[in-house]
């Protein structure tokens, strides 16, 4: 927490009240502009701590009007209500004027450009000059340029340059090898341009308005341009150079964008009337990124992002000590700290830290967190920052005050505690005594340090030492000192100088030097533990001394943590624990950012661990045993980054630290701007054989402000500091409660009484809750348990501890087993506690899969009830955090966890909830979440049962029919009946409006309500009414309405309505159709309704016996439709008689079929010539695991209704019951008569059978297999599958026959009859008789073939040879069978006519004429050489019975092919 140190500037007795403030931009100096109403206005310069530059003091007879700071050197314009001009420096205190005839009015405008090389001056009569001032400082001359504006002057910025080359990051790039770097350093490449320009060039052009609105723009060559012009004066303007726009605020707070040209051309893109006061008294502030923020004299500030085209408000806050109708005058914001400061009208400073946090997508949005007051005396007038950026001057109606902003100092040893409250104050507290004490010192205090029996405070230059005594606290010595750390120890008193510690008495006498080398570097850091003093150093070396003896010892060697730790920067704290053995560091990186680590340096052993809290873990050879609580310490400590560190003031191996998430100031988080940081106190223990190991870690306290040291049993923390109404809000938060006084102190010099509450509080430590008070032998016994249960070694926690008796102390090691998540070793715990309930609740908790979800129900047991509800979100149970919310009465977190996680008890949760609020007396919450469980409609009714107003109010407001019904109901009861009928009618509740309409005697309206809405039950009500009246058909009538049938039929056949009756009964159910069937069979009349009723009763023997008995064949016709194979086999048969008896068989049939006799059925068909269907013939087909039939029975069955199916021609029909039947030889033959070559091929195929193969092969040889290669394929491999071979032979004879005859290709021929051949070879074995002779018979037509094929090839070659053999094969006497006698004699002719031999040639053609007188020969001979033949013989050919030649062939054909069938 920051303290601000108020420092009221020491103002010259002449000076009167201040009017303007402004600090330099780089040097810590500050400008103050007064005016004495009596002796005029004055300009004085003060230090950072308000002291007064003497040198610096200018007087005039007028008012100051404007105060510019140079914006590097330390040269200040001052403008006067007179036009005159100055600038003064410091601290020389010279002041050079601008000439007297520059300006005649009240300076308004001063404006420096960036580098300060120009100087604006604007005044209020329009004028307007630009000055030169040199690198020194110097005016130079007469101004460069004036013009005469004619209107006053208000307001004026330098257009920003454009930006430079950054010559580190050229440099950085051109090492790396970057060509074009590379080129722009080398000033003698003319081909890459001219060089690049070192340091940022000085933009000279500017933009000023005027009092009517316009905007002039001047360049740099002084030339002025109007650019644009707004509707009133402008008060504030601003240039985005990202956007290259100029924003412009007026007087009335208009708020006006233009997008500006190249050549003067400005274009407006946006004008927004800002939401205020307006007028001349709202301070305006602009951002360097565009946020525009406005104070007006109202309770609010207002904010608008120009960039993003955002604007909202921030207010106060009462609870942090602003009081109702507090206004905000001013404002000032510090870019560096990112802090905006504004001023109030009862003289306290509000901060706002703006931060930036990121949402679950990744888009950022601003949040602005308001911070505690500070507070000066007087109505806040001006706020500015100072150029460093703990510094704040405050001008009131008071005075000037230089707020400086500093580290809330505090310390804690051997049970003192002293925290800072003012500048002025401190809070003392003696835990020994239990004694509180609030200190005045005479200086300010900037750091503290106590000791049991002494205080040391220091303001920066002094050390002052007190003793306690009583209540007070009294000066036992003061001497000069500029040490920046201060240490304590018994009676020495340790302080640094450069390259070494002093350690000097009370009084300030040194008595002794510790020392360090130039190497070793300057001390910087000291801290105290125990006996023992750790040292830190600016070059990063530490060292630890003993100070257990007179003079101070080192332990160890100095030690350089650079070589240790890459990437160290600095150190930010070093601490040592109580033994001196163990050293923690935590550093600064050396890009200035935190370290995540937390360093231990074992001084003993000369090494370095650490643990990561990026990552959550130690270093890899410092990991938990335990992988439950690794996971644990990953999930709850990843991603943070430690920010104090404590070693325990006894116990050298407890360490605890306070750690923050990584980007603690971008948390993403939408609640409000007081919530608390995300702190978590996490505790090790740290040794030597077990490196680190993580003890414990939880939240901070919200209410508490930081970790002020360790000290077991006790965290002890800082309490938060807050301001109300002019007095100090010091919540006193210890072990008593949570109260808080408010102590009155006058805010300039505050005076707290010495029984002001405490500062420091102390939280036990959780493994010492409710054992704070135990003895130093039980305590080491808790400490040496928890180690060991940390480490996992039970039996050494358990010897820990056996000689403990106490149950508090029992409970305290089951409170650690919910840490460490140890059941059995929380069994033994609660055993010694003699706790059973706790006992039997862990018992029963053992059936819940999770172990979080077990150690969460011991958790709740010992009142961990923070533990139990983390434990149970960690695993998910969100069932058990809905239970268990419940049972700690926090109703709206069980709501929100049942609608977001547990929607399956999300009714329950509901109903729970109103049951407790209507047991809290809140019953109009309880209302609603009644409703919410939709419980509402009989637990509201019960719970204002005794409220009849509000009751019948809900349930007019609700329209709910129950609720409608239940209040009839009630009004009923009340006897009410004209609003209970109403509230029926609203219900809809129809029985309820008749049976109260009855109850009235009002009969007919009951009867209009039945008819008209049907209701069955309201029907019923009138039905027995009107039955009671002894109206039937009334009640008949109703009683049919209201399905109440039976009833309707008892009173037909009371009365002898047989009419109504049959209708009635049709409608009712089978008993009473059974009934009234009987009752008609009983009567003697109507039988046909008797058959009829027993019929749909579905007792249809009865009904088929009443029918053959009465003879009533159209029911019987009705009745035997719905006879199937479930029926009485008996009255099927009878029925199937009665229908062959009338001719009807295709009914018969089915009915014989559905009595299981199946030969009776078939024979009938047979008979009668009935066509069996094919759903016939599958009804006729037994199943095969029937027990009607036999297999044989059954397939005799199946083989006679094939017969009858090829009787009647439906051959696919048979051939599928032979092949059920199992016969497939005769399904062939069905099939082959069906001519269905596809199908027969198929089955031929599945089934796999030589008599099928042959049977298909035969019938395949029927088709034109001649033209389709399909079928002779399918031929060949039938009779080679079917093994018949012969058969096989005589086709391949039949191929041969048609390539001869049809294409006199004896090739193939010879192929084919040579297949023959290999077929008749094979064959031999089964007739061989038959087969040699047709195998003897073949080889010699072969052998013809043979010849004749090798006549005609050896033509070509030896045409006489080949005639030689062609005459011998004439002289055969069998030729013609295997080669036809006409193609021999063909060859010849065509021979001898090609050699011109005429006469030859019609020899031969004589001679096949006198062999075969009715050839044809031109079948045999060409066209051609027939021609010339006759030309030659002088003879033409007369041919007879030209076809004869034919028909005999095929007659031939015809007789082979029966042959081979």
């Amino acid at each position: 927490m920051a303290v601000y140190f108020d420092h009221r500037v020491e103002a010259p007795d002449s000076s009167g009240a201040a009017v303007l403030v402004s600090w330099h931009s780089s040097v810590c100096v500050l400008a103050v502009g007064s005016v004495n109403a009596s002796t005029g206005g004055s300009v004085d310069l003060y230090l950072q701590q308000g002291e007064h530059v003497e040198l610096c003091h200018v007087e005039r007879g007028f008012s100051p009007s404007l105060l510019q700071w140079h914006p590097t050197k330390p040269l200040l314009a001052v403008g006067w209500e007179t036009g005159e001009t100055i600038l003064l420096s410091h601290p020389s205190g010279e002041h050079t004027p601008l000439p007297n005839n520059t300006h005649t009015a009240c300076i308004t405008v001063l404006e420096w450009s960036s580098n300060g090389s120009r100087l604006v001056t604007g005044d209020q009569a329009g004028v307007m000059a630009v000055w030169r001032v040199d690198a020194r400082g110097k005016l130079q001359g007469s101004p460069l340029i004036k013009h005469d504006y004619s209107k006053p002057l208000t307001c004026c910025i330098f257009r920003p340059p454009p930006p430079a080359e950054d010559v580190a990051m050229l440099a950085r790039a051109a090492v790396s090898g970057d060509e074009s770097a590379l080129d722009m350093f080398n000033w003698k490449k003319s081909n890459k341009g001219a060089a690049f320009a070192l340091g940022s060039q000085e933009g000279l052009a500017f933009y000023i308005s005027t009092a009517d609105g316009s905007v002039f723009s001047v360049d740099e060559q002084a030339r002025s341009v109007a650019l644009l012009s707004v509707e009133s004066a402008v008060q504030k303007m601003w240039y985005s150079k990202r956007r290259a726009v100029l924003a412009v605020v007026t007087e009335s707070l208009l708020l006006s964008q233009f997008t500006l040209g190249p050549e003067g051309f400005a274009e407006e893109i946006s004008k927004v009337k800002l939401s205020s006061r307006g007028g001349q008294h709202s301070d305006i502030v602009w951002t360097e990124n565009g946020l525009l923020i406005t104070a007006s004299g109202e309770q609010h500030i207002r904010l608008w992002d120009v960039e993003l085209d955002d604007h909202y408000a921030l207010s106060l806050d009462e609870s942090l000590g602003f009081e109702k109708g507090e206004l905000l005058n001013c404002v000032s914001f510090c870019t560096s700290k990112q802090v905006l400061a504004a001023g109030t009208s009862r003289g306290r400073v509000a901060l706002w830290h703006m931060v930036t946090v990121s949402d679950q997508k990744g888009d950022s949005k601003t949040q602005w967190k308001l911070q505690t007051p500070a507070e000066v005396e007087g109505n806040i007038t001006q706020l500015q920052w100072g150029s460093s950026s703990h510094l704040l001057a405050v001008c009131s109606s008071s005075g000037v005050v230089i707020l400086s902003e500093h580290v809330m100092c505090s310390h804690y040893s051997q049970q003192m505690a002293a925290v800072q409250l003012t500048p002025t104050h401190l809070s003392l507290a003696n835990f020994n005594t239990n004694t509180h004490i609030t200190f005045h010192t005479d200086t300010h205090i900037r750091a503290v340090q106590v000791t049991k029996d002494m205080v040391a405070v220091w303001n920066g230059k002094y050390i002052t030492v007190y003793e306690p005594s009583g209540q007070t606290l009294h000066s036992t010595g003061s001497f000069q000192c500029e040490s920046a750390a201060l240490a304590l120890h018994e009676e020495n008193i340790y302080t640094i100088e450069p390259n070494r510690v002093q350690i000097r008495t009370p009084q300030g006498t040194v008595k002794q030097l510790l020392v360090f080398s130039e190497a070793e570097g300057n001390p910087t850091l000291l801290s105290v533990c125990g006996s023992y003093l750790a040292v830190g150093t600016d070059t990063s070396h530490v060292r630890v001394f003993n100070l257990t003896r007179r003079e101070a010892k080192p332990l160890g060697v100095t030690k350089n943590l650079c070589e240790l730790i890459p990437d160290l920067g600095a150190l930010r704290s070093v601490k040592c624990n109580a033994s001196g053995s163990q050293l923690s560091v935590l550093i600064t990186q050396v890009n200035g950012r935190p370290d995540n680590k937390v360093y231990f340096y074992d001084i003993e052993l000369d090494t370095l661990s650490y643990f990561d809290f990026f990552t959550g873990r130690p270093e890899s050879s410092l990991a938990q045993s335990d992988d439950s609580q690794r996971t644990q310490c990953e999930g709850e400590l990843a991603a943070r980054c430690p920010v104090s560190q404590f070693w325990d003031e006894n116990e050298p191996r407890l360490f605890v630290c306070e750690t923050v998430p990584v980007n603690s100031d971008l948390l993403s988080s939408s609640k409000s701007q007081t919530e608390k940081e995300d702190v978590m106190v996490v505790m090790f223990f740290v040794t030597q054989e077990h490196g680190l190991l993580l003890q414990d870690s939880q939240p901070k306290p919200a209410t508490l402000l930081s970790l002020l040291a360790l000290d077991t049993p006790y965290y002890y923390y800082i309490c938060k500091l807050l301001f109300r109404r002019g007095g100090l809000v010091l919540p006193d938060l210890g072990e008593d409660g949570d109260q808080g006084q408010v102590v009155s102190t006058p805010a300039a010099t505050p005076q707290l009484p010495s029984s002001s509450p405490q500062m420091v509080v102390r939280r036990a430590l959780r493994d010492f809750v409710g054992l704070e008070s135990c003895e130093k032998q039980t305590r080491d016994a808790m400490l040496n348990f928890s180690f060991y249960l940390t480490i996992g070694d039970m039996d050494e926690a358990f010897k820990a501890i056996k000689l403990i008796k106490s149950e508090a102390v029992w409970e305290n090691m089951a409170r650690m087993c919910v840490k460490s998540r140890r059941l059995d070793v929380a069994r033994v715990c609660l055993g010694n506690m003699g706790n059973a309930r706790a006992a039997r609740a862990l018992r029963d908790a053992e059936k819940e899969p999770e172990l979080e979800a077990q150690v969460a129900v011991l958790a709740t047991q010992l009142g961990m009830l923070e533990d139990a509800e983390r434990l149970y979100k960690s695993c998910g149970r969100f069932d058990l955090l809905n239970k268990f919310y419940q049972a700690a009465g926090q109703w709206q977190q069980a709501v929100e966890t049942a609608e977001t996680n547990d929607r399956i008890h999300l009714r329950t949760t509901y109903y729970s909830y109103a049951k407790h609020l209507e047991a809290m007396g809140d019953k109009n919450l309880a209302l609603v979440y009644f409703e919410k469980s939709d419980t509402h409609r009989f637990e509201v009714p019960r719970m204002l049962m005794e409220d009849n107003v509000s009751l019948e109010i809900y349930i007019n407001k609700m329209k709910d029919k129950d609720l409608y019904k239940w209040w009839g109901h009630y009004l009923e009861s009340q006897s009410d009946m004209e609003a209970a009928l109403h509230y029926y009618a609203f219900a809809q509740d129809y029985l309820s409006q008749v049976r109260v309409h009855c109850y009235l005697g009002n009969i007919q309206k009951a009867s209009e309500i039945a008819n008209e809405t049907g209701n069955r039950a309201a029907s019923y009500h009138v039905a027995r009414q009107y039955e009671g009246q002894d109206e039937i058909s009334q009640s008949v009538h109703f009683y049919t309405r209201a399905q109440a049938y039976n009833n309707a039929i008892r009173l037909c056949k009371e009365n002898n309505l047989d009419e109504q009756l049959m209708n009635l009964a049709l409608l009712s159910n089978p008993e009473d159709m059974m009934d009234t069937a009987m009752y008609y069979e009983e009567k003697g009349t109507h039988m046909d309704r008797a058959v009829m009723l027993y019929h749909k009763a579905g007792h249809v023997s009865k009904a088929l016996e009443l029918a053959f008995a009465t003879e009533q064949f159209g029911a019987l016709q009705l009745i035997a439709e719905d006879l199937n194979e479930t029926s009485d086999p008996a009255l099927l048969a009878r029925c199937s008689d009665f229908f062959i008896k009338h001719a009807q068989y295709q009914k018969a049939v089915e009915l014989l079929v559905a009595a299981k006799k199946y030969h009776e059925a078939l024979q009938l068909c047979l008979v009668q010539s009935l066509t069996i269907t094919e759903d016939l013939a599958e009804s006729l087909t037994v199943p095969k695991d029937s027990t009607h039939l036999s297999e044989a029975g059954r397939k005799e069955l199946l083989e006679k209704i094939a017969d009858c199916c090829m009787r009647q021609g439906n051959y696919h029909l048979a051939t599928k019951k032979y092949t059920q039947a199992g016969n497939k030889t005769k399904a062939m033959r069905a099939l082959l008569k069906s001519g269905d070559t596809e199908k027969i091929v198929f089955f031929a195929g599945v089934s796999r059978q030589k008599e099928i193969y042959i049977m298909a092969a035969n019938y395949l040889q029927s088709l034109d297999w001649r033209n389709d290669p399909e079928i002779m394929k399918n031929i060949i491999s039938f009779y080679t599958k079917g093994r018949a071979l012969d058969l096989l032979a005589g086709f391949y004879e039949a191929c041969a026959e048609v390539e001869i005859d049809d294409y006199q290709n004896y090739e193939k021929a010879y192929g084919a009859l040579t297949e023959a051949c290999k077929c008749l070879n094979k064959a031999k074995g089964r007739s061989e008789d038959e087969a040699d002779s047709r195998f003897l018979i073949l080889t010699h037509r072969l052998g013809l073939i043979k010849r004749f094929i090798q006549a005609r090839r050896m033509y070509e070659e030896d045409p006489v040879e080949s005639v030689r053999m062609c005459e011998s094969l004439l002289e055969e006497k069998d030729l013609d069978p295997a080669v036809r006698v006409g193609d021999v004699y063909g060859f010849l002719v065509e021979h001898y006519c090609h050699n011109g031999n005429f006469q030859q040639a019609w020899s031969k053609i004589e001679e096949l004429r006198s062999t075969r007188p009715n050839i044809n020969v031109s079948l045999y001979v060409s066209q051609t050489s027939l021609e010339a033949l006759q030309n030659a013989a002088g003879i033409r050919l007369v041919y007879k019975n030209a076809n004869t030649h034919a028909a005999e062939d095929d007659e031939e054909v015809e007789e082979d092919e029966n042959i081979n069938h």
